[in-house]
């Protein structure tokens, strides 16, 4: 089965592959369509974006597609960033990217007592036909805390700030093994997988 990876962002990419592995798919992401049109992330819900973003890949590419939306939620700020996760630091005029995103964030708890700290990772999926249907999301989360410093050099994004008590280790501290196992998306991507497999006939999309 033909599958679009429906984002440009190299950690996810991996980490759909490497979860989903390859004995189904034949695996394609946006790298190869270098004129496909961005899809505006114009939803105010996980949900609600990733569906836009996989029905309009999937048309676009004219090849069912699969796109998450994911982020972080930090109770202190009432849910945020949310939704804007990846362009938080760029809406408040202080960077773009990681780096930017996890010094922001600091700043904006800085005052925030440890035990009011706490977070959840959030991901939703959609899969979408080539036609831009969404068939199947589903959803997951990771609960933890958000650290004073950064820690760890795995994962990406808010990984080296993200602490699940637990473990004692942030998500960037884990090894990819261990990540999958218990993170928003590996969750996620999991029951995504047992979904496809039990409503949708693959053999039949091949």
């Amino acid at each position: 089965m033909d599958l679009l990876i429906a984002t440009a962002n190299a950690g996810k990419i991996r980490e759909f592959r490497q979860m989903l592995g390859g004995d189904r798919f034949s695996w394609h992401d946006l790298s190869e369509f270098p004129n496909i049109v961005e899809v505006p992330e114009t939803g105010d819900t996980f949900h609600a974006n990733a569906c836009l973003k996989a029905a309009g890949y999937a048309t676009q590419a004219n090849m069912w597609a699969l796109a998450d939306d994911s982020g972080l939620e930090v109770d202190a700020l009432a849910g945020k960033p949310g939704v804007y996760s990846a362009r938080w630091a760029a809406m408040q005029g202080t960077g773009a990217g990681d780096a930017d995103n996890n010094a922001t964030l600091l700043r904006q708890l800085e005052t925030v007592p440890d035990e009011k700290r706490t977070a959840r990772f959030v991901c939703v999926l959609a899969l979408a036909n080539h036609e831009g249907r969404a068939i199947l999301t589903a959803r997951d989360t990771l609960e933890g805390r958000i650290l004073r410093a950064l820690r760890g050099s795995n994962g990406f994004g808010y990984d080296p700030l993200f602490y699940i008590d637990e473990l004692g280790q942030t998500t960037a501290q884990l090894s990819p093994g261990q990540k999958h196992q218990i993170s928003h998306r590996g969750k996620a991507l999991r029951r995504m997988r047992e979904m496809m497999e039990r409503e949708l006939a693959l053999s039949e999309l091949m």
